[in-house]
């Protein structure tokens, strides 16, 4: 579920390689005011862009959940239920200075005496369970479809046709990152060479006058890279070679039909085995950071002093680990999710998804099964600017349009500026499918070694909305799971501008034509709509 780091970079080769639900009223906020609200025109500031996510629309004119104003006028003081969150992802860093003090701890099992104390069938899971041993690479599904060799499975000709695309186009990426990283480097050789000095600043590159066209070309690049927000060309050639060593995996391992990734003993198309894998949640390597990430949005431990604040406090997160780098196996999810509600998550989240699915109903049963049990299931759309109405996304939780959960809740992911560029570019849409839409862009959360980053998906969305369930479900906890949707659903602010789809400006559509609820996530009017479904209970 990752996206790719790239408008600087889609303009850069644009620039230099080719041109050289609900119907309940509004609480908090009045709609006359939201549609009158004035655009933010300024930057943000370094702090709004490490909480935007917990702003307030009207006071800030930034589309966020209104979390601090909830934790200021509502929560005050007050003392709720603790909530155990599964989060369903790649490891976790349990030890990050921000997240030690809220990770889940099984009290039945007595850790690391290689015996299952709790009779759970998991030996050793202290804080969850890692299904997937010490794996980190894997095909993506439509992969595993092809290198199976069975030309008669029902998705085989889709996924022939998804190959030969998506090969065509990552060996392209491939070739105009390295243009771009050889460009960059020609400009910074060429700027230092001119300046005197490696370490040059944005002045000395603005006060370079000259009429060699090489030369002017090279500053141009470099004030391109600043006004995109890099400090120094160094950063710049950073993230193109961070964006090489991503293609180079998708090409290596992804894309590679020959690559065995799978290394945990376990047979994935065999559901009878269900005990594999190890009690180890944390990351195999420090880049593994996309579960950190998740887990800090939802429960980065408050008000200390440190790098970022979750949306919820009382919470307790369970490191499941079932997402590699790659396609996660619809046997790990499905058994993932039967793991989180035997064992005490009241929500669950899962920010990953994948377009083919050849044991959906596997999936479908657990997410079934997590209803039935009282459990919010809170799933990312996706990020490939598509219509998941018309596009397959999995995990689904519907057959032939009927839901097979009234607990299950898919979320679009929006971008810090109110008004027409307010959706995500890269964000999965549907007015069937997708129930809302929260901060996704550009999110500052913890990941390993007691570091901190910003990241962008619906993958950053979801656990936004997994904190406010888990806020509702903290302090109004007779609320059933399937309440707890509904209010997140229908609390949420109804906005109309029209905005742009799928960063395709000539696509340009009403807000309420991408999601079922015709809403973004409010937290703090969801906990106002709460506290009257619970008084009326």
């Amino acid at each position: 579920m990752k996206t790719f780091k790239s408008l600087l970079l889609s303009a850069f080769l644009a620039a230099f390689i080719f041109g050289c639900g609900g119907t309940a009223d509004i609480l908090s906020t009045p709609v006359e005011n939201i549609d009158t609200s004035p655009l933010k025109v300024s930057e943000l500031t370094e702090a709004e862009k490490h909480n935007w996510g917990h702003l307030d629309l009207i006071k800030d004119t930034i589309p966020g959940m209104s979390v601090d104003k909830a934790y200021t006028d509502i929560i005050k003081n007050k003392k709720g239920k603790k909530v155990i969150v599964a989060v369903i992802d790649s490891g976790i860093d349990i030890d990050h200075e921000d997240l030690d003090d809220v990770i889940w701890t099984n009290k039945g099992e007595i850790p690391n005496n290689g015996k299952d104390d709790d009779k759970n069938g998991y030996v050793d899971d202290v804080h969850g369970w890692n299904f997937l041993g010490k794996g980190y690479d894997e095909q993506l599904e439509f992969v595993r479809i092809l290198a199976s060799g069975d030309t008669s499975h029902p998705d085989y000709a889709r996924a022939q046709a998804e190959y030969e695309t998506e090969y065509q186009k990552w060996l392209g990426r491939k070739t105009q990152y390295e243009q771009i990283y050889q460009q960059i480097t020609n400009a910074d050789d060429a700027l230092a060479k001119h300046i005197g000095k490696k370490d040059y600043t944005k002045e000395d590159v603005a006060a370079i006058k000259t009429e060699d066209q090489e030369l002017n070309q090279a500053k141009q690049i470099a004030q391109y890279m600043f006004s995109n927000g890099m400090d120094s060309m160094a950063d710049a050639k950073k993230e193109i070679n961070d964006g090489l060593v991503s293609i180079n995996e998708r090409l290596n391992f992804n894309l590679n039909k020959e690559f065995k990734g799978r290394v945990n003993g376990d047979d994935p198309e065999d559901m009878s085995s269900k005990y594999y894998g190890d009690g180890n949640v944390k990351p195999v390597k420090k880049s593994e950071s996309h579960g950190t990430h998740v887990a800090g949005i939802i429960a980065a431990e408050r008000n200390n002093g440190k790098g970022a604040n979750g949306v919820a406090n009382n919470v307790e997160i369970m490191s499941i680990r079932a997402v590699p780098n790659g396609d996660e196996y619809d046997k790990d999810v499905a058994l993932a999710i039967r793991y989180a509600v035997d064992n005490g998550a009241s929500i669950i989240n899962g920010s990953f998804g994948k377009s083919f699915s050849p044991h959906s109903d596997w999936v479908r049963d657990a997410i079934a099964y997590a209803g039935k049990n009282d459990v919010v299931f809170v799933h990312a759309a996706g990020n490939d600017s598509k219509d998941v109405d018309t596009e397959p996304n999995f995990p689904d939780d519907n057959i032939n349009g009927q839901e097979v959960s009234d607990t299950y809740i898919r979320v679009g992911a929006l971008a810090p500026k109110y008004g027409s560029n307010m959706i995500a570019g890269f964000s999965n849409y549907g007015k069937k499918n997708v129930d809302v839409f929260a901060p996704g862009a550009s999110v500052y959360s913890t990941t390993p070694e007691n570091e901190y980053d910003t990241k962008g998906g619906t993958s950053m969305a979801a656990p936004a909305v997994a904190g406010v369930a888990a806020l509702i479900r903290s302090y109004y906890p007779k609320l059933s799971a399937a309440q707890v949707k509904q209010v997140i659903m229908d609390s949420g602010l109804a906005l109309k501008p029209k905005v742009i789809v799928g960063g395709d400006t000539n696509d340009v559509r009403p807000f309420a034509d991408l999601t079922k609820s015709s809403k973004i996530v409010n937290a703090y009017n969801a906990l106002i709509m709460a506290s009257k479904v619970a008084a009326g209970q």
